[in-house]
C-alpha cells in the first residue's frame, strides 16, 4: 500500500468529497492560494475554484457563523480555524448556535458542517498556539469530536465527518501533518464512534488519543521486552465514544492507563476514567492511571515544552507502576 503524509490524506479527503458532492465547500484563513498554514488544502483552489475554496478574513466567529448559515440552507461547509486556541474567539457561535440549532428547531434544521482545528504542542509555538482543548467540545451536547492519529484514519474520518448531518469538531495534531503512513487508494470511510485496537496485549490497556497513540505504541514495544503486554486502544472519536471496545479491553487486561496531551485536570481522561469506574470496576486489578500534560500554560522553551508534554518514557513508567513492576 502506498504511504502518504497526514496532511496529504486530508487533502485527498477534501478533494474526493468535493468531487462527489457539489454542496461541499471549504472556507478559512489562507486556505486558497497559500494552501493553509500546514498545507492541508494545497492544490484544491486549482481543482475546485474560488467559489468552493474561499479565503476569509481573520475572523473566527464570522467563519463559523458563515458555515452555520450555509449548512442551514443545505450546503456542507468545512471551516478551518487554524489553531484550536483561536476557537475561543468563536465559542459563542460553536457552543450557543452550531451545537444547539438542530435541537432547538426540533430536528428540522440540518447542521452538517465540519470545523477543522490544529491542536497540540511540540513546535515551540508557545502558550497561545499549542493548547489541547478537546475536552471543552466533548462537554457540549450537540457536537461530535474527532481526533485522528494516523494518515489512514485522518482521511477516512474526515470523509465521514463531511457526510454527517450533525456538526463535527475535527482536531488535527500539528505534529502529525508530516507523518507518513499507509493509506488505501480510492473510496473508503471510517465510521464516527468506532475505536480501533492499534496493538493487542493482555497485561494493561492503554487508551490514547491523537499524537499520544504513536508514543504509546513505542512504549508498548519497550515494555514488551520486559514481558509486559500492553493493549493500545485509539478511540479516534472522543464523542460519540466507542465504550464497548474500550471496556472489552479493560475486562481482558484488568488495568487501565489513559494518555492524552491535554492537562490532567478535568481532561477527557477524567471522563474515560469515570466510565471505566462505573462500568468495569469489578474487572479492575489496580487503580486507573493517567498520563497527561502538566498543569501549566504550554512553555515556549523547547526543553520546558518537552517536560510539559507527556513522553514515551512517562507512559512506560506509568504502566510499570500499574502492573507492579516499577523500578
Amino acid at each position: 500500500m502506498r504511504e502518504i503524509m497526514f496532511r496529504e490524506a486530508l487533502v485527498e479527503a477534501l478533494d474526493e468529497e468535493m468531487a462527489r458532492d457539489g454542496d461541499v465547500f471549504v472556507l478559512g484563513e489562507d486556505i486558497a492560494q497559500f494552501g493553509g498554514s500546514f498545507k492541508a488544502t494545497l492544490g484544491l483552489l486549482e481543482k475546485h475554484g474560488p467559489e468552493r475554496i474561499r479565503n476569509t478574513p481573520i475572523a473566527e466567529e464570522a467563519i463559523v457563523g458563515a458555515a452555520l448559515g450555509a449548512a442551514l440552507v443545505g450546503l456542507r461547509p468545512v471551516a478551518e480555524l487554524h489553531f484550536i486556541d483561536f476557537a475561543t474567539v468563536a465559542m459563542n457561535q460553536i457552543v450557543n448556535q452550531v451545537a444547539k440549532v438542530r435541537y432547538m428547531f426540533g430536528g428540522k434544521a440540518r447542521t452538517s458542517l465540519v470545523i477543522r482545528m490544529h491542536g497540540g504542542g511540540g513546535s515551540s509555538a508557545a502558550a497561545q498556539h499549542s493548547q489541547s482543548l478537546e475536552a471543552w467540545f466533548v462537554h457540549v451536547p450537540g457536537l461530535k469530536v474527532v481526533m485522528p492519529s494516523t494518515p489512514k484514519d485522518a482521511k477516512g474520518l474526515l470523509k465521514s465527518a463531511i457526510r454527517d448531518n450533525d456538526p463535527v469538531i475535527f482536531i488535527e495534531h500539528r505534529g502529525l501533518y508530516t507523518v507518513k503512513g499507509p493509506v488505501p487508494e480510492g473510496e473508503y470511510t471510517i465510521p464516527l464512534g468506532v475505536a480501533e485496537v492499534k496493538r493487542e496485549g493482555r497485561d494493561a490497556t492503554i487508551v490514547a488519543t491523537s499524537s499520544m497513540v504513536t508514543k504509546c505504541l513505542q512504549a508498548a514495544e519497550e515494555l514488551a521486552k520486559e514481558g509486559i503486554g500492553c493493549e493500545v486502544v485509539d478511540p479516534r472519536t472522543l464523542f460519540p465514544l466507542d465504550k464497548e471496545t474500550i471496556l472489552a479491553s479493560i475486562r481482558k487486561t484488568g488495568r487501565l492507563l489513559i494518555a492524552h496531551e491535554a492537562v490532567r485536570r478535568c481532561g477527557w481522561g477524567a471522563e474515560m476514567a469515570a466510565i471505566a469506574g462505573e462500568e468495569a470496576f469489578d474487572y479492575l486489578d489496580a487503580p486507573i492511571a493517567r498520563v497527561c500534560g502538566k498543569e501549566t500554560p504550554v512553555p515556549y522553551s523547547p526543553r520546558l515544552e518537552k517536560l510539559h508534554i507527556p513522553q514515551k518514557e512517562d507512559v512506560v513508567e506509568g504502566v510499570r507502576r500499574l502492573v507492579g513492576a516499577a523500578r
